[in-house]
């Protein structure tokens, strides 16, 4: 029977295979559903619910929340306090699209099912509007790339561009590839404007404006602003052709 579970740490790895030597798929972050399909000794099979990954994680990453998920994290990181005091800050955190159950808001913080949080971190799932997912860029710039990740400690192309839809509660894919497929208005070059997605084989980058995108690079090691039309000379000359522009939103 399928079985539905919450992510408990504040980040996990999914793997392609029941091993941590295995291949790292993405990452999945503090209360990120996960629909188990069967065990393998100390990991469990299925799927991330958000974008229908599939793959493995270790059993002591999840557990069984009854808890409604209500506020999501809407900074960088999140500080945890001890109780309703400014004084209490901890050094635990949670990332940026972390998802929480607050139960009690007071005037600066609020009780949220794995401690206090301040206000300013977080923000109503209700409150969300699907749109300028842009908004919030500021927080990966010159983070590290990393394979397979989804935080601000370390991130990759696609994981870029589906963090930041994330965070407006915009469907998106893992891969580069699928997004490709799954956003279907097309553009052409000279209509460019910003949070269009441009498009190679195994890449993606995000446009600012008619002339910049941002992108997670692995030859620069992490998130960096570039010149549309420098990205594309650069990428043509290792035999990457622009495959497509696609208009999210």
């Amino acid at each position: 029977m399928n079985k539905t579970l919450s992510c408990k740490k504040i980040k996990s790895i999914l793997y392609k295979k029941p091993s941590i030597k295995s291949e790292h798929l993405k990452e999945m972050i503090f209360g990120e559903i996960f629909i188990k399909l069967r065990e393998y000794k100390n990991f469990y099979y299925g799927f991330t619910q958000y974008d229908k990954y599939y793959g493995y994680i270790k059993k002591n990453c999840l557990h069984s929340n009854s808890n409604k998920n209500n506020f999501l994290v809407n900074s960088a990181r999140a500080y945890l306090y001890k109780n309703n005091n400014l004084k209490s800050k901890t050094k635990k955190f949670l990332y940026f699209n972390s998802k929480v159950h607050i139960a009690l808001i007071q005037k600066k913080l609020s009780q949220s099912n794995i401690g206090w949080i301040k206000n300013t971190d977080l923000i109503s799932l209700k409150n969300i509007k699907k749109k300028n997912f842009l908004e919030n860029i500021k927080f990966f710039m010159k983070t590290k790339y990393t394979w397979g990740g989804n935080t601000t400690d370390g991130i990759d192309c696609s994981g870029l561009v589906q963090e930041l839809m994330k965070n407006k509660l915009i469907r998106c894919p893992r891969d580069s590839k699928k997004q490709e497929i799954f956003f279907k208005k097309s553009v052409i070059r000279k209509e460019v404007k910003k949070g269009d997605l441009l498009f190679w084989k195994g890449h993606v980058a995000i446009a600012l404006n008619k002339k910049e995108c941002v992108h997670a690079y692995g030859p620069a090691k992490k998130v960096v602003k570039i010149k549309i039309n420098r990205l594309i000379s650069k990428l043509t000359k290792k035999s990457l052709e622009l495959s497509s522009i696609k208009r999210p939103l």
